[in-house]
């Protein structure tokens, strides 16, 4: 089938031409941890500051993707590769439009995130570990999951019945500690290492 597949990348306006006209670079930031730890929170808190700054951005959520593109795929291993495949797939769409993205997903394994640099390009795509406890989210419940994977409802609930891998010492992940920080903090520590990068 691929030899009947003509792309036409090579005759449409090009990145550079994007980031000119939008004055600003495109970029991926890839935040991932357990359900809780404050992702989505985070991502749209930078959204929301970045557009008042003249920054264009595109949030890419979790269970919002799953709710309309991924909504024929479930929680298992492979359904969680096509899951992330997907969705690094359309953020390289938008970085190549010029725009800053804000992924919002659990990403619970190494490898997944390793994917995503492969699809993305590793110099487009900074992995942000939201790190927080199980305890922690827990107790927040914000979305009322962990007290039904405790009741046994849930099945392959990560960091339960499915395991996470956080980054490695030699990793280039950022790590923002929200067990540590404050909102406020952890937003403003964020701007503070991406406002250089997007900006002409």
């Amino acid at each position: 089938m691929q030899e009947n597949i003509h792309t036409e990348f090579h005759r449409m306006l090009g990145r550079e031409a994007k980031e000119a006209q939008l004055s600003q670079r495109g970029h991926v930031f890839w935040l991932y941890g357990l359900s809780g730890s404050g992702k989505s929170t985070l991502a749209i808190a930078l959204e929301r500051a970045l557009a008042e700054v003249g920054i264009f951005t595109k949030l890419l959520d979790g269970d919002n993707i799953r709710s309309r593109l991924n909504r024929d795929l479930g929680f298992s291993d492979q359904d969680r590769i096509e899951n992330i495949r997907r969705i690094s797939e359309v953020a390289r769409l938008f970085v190549e439009s010029g725009l800053v993205v804000f992924a919002s997903f659990i990403t619970p394994s190494r490898a997944l995130r390793e994917s995503v640099a492969d699809i993305v390009g590793a110099d487009d795509c900074t992995p942000v570990y939201v790190k927080a406890s199980y305890e922690t989210c827990a107790k927040r419940d914000v979305k009322g999951l962990y007290a039904k994977a405790e009741a046994g409802s849930v099945k392959d609930f990560t960091g339960k019945d499915s395991g996470f891998e956080p980054p490695q010492s030699d990793d280039r992940d950022w790590v923002i500690d929200t067990d540590a920080l404050s909102e406020a903090d952890a937003v403003q520590q964020l701007l503070d290492s991406i406002l250089p990068m997007i900006k002409v």
